[in-house]
């Protein structure tokens, strides 16, 4: 499945923006980077993009203990459920509850 090897791509990537440390990496940039990473993501393929959601939960457990939660929280960093219920408003609603209440 292409999915969970491009979620493996994406959350290395991820882990290395928020891991590295700010004498290595200006945290500006590596910002920058994120938000880049964030609207390429949600410009794919919905159908892909449910795939990819699917596939963090699937590759967490290959990541140290440290980072799994890390891993499986891609898909709420970076909104892409709220991508995928863009057309839903009831969905939307029931997203932003889960927000809230997580946050």
């Amino acid at each position: 499945m292409i999915a969970i090897q491009v979620a493996r791509i994406i959350a290395h990537f991820s882990l290395f923006l928020d891991l590295t440390e700010d004498d290595i990496l200006d945290p500006d940039e590596a910002i920058q980077m994120m938000e880049l990473l964030g609207a390429d993501l949600k410009a794919l393929d919905k159908t892909f993009l449910r795939e990819l959601v699917d596939a963090f939960a699937i590759i967490a457990p290959e990541f140290s203990e440290a980072t799994q939660q890390m891993v499986r929280d891609i898909p709420y960093s970076y909104y892409l459920e709220e991508e995928l219920a863009a057309d839903d408003p009831v969905r939307l609603a029931e997203l932003d509850s889960i927000r809230e209440a997580r946050d």
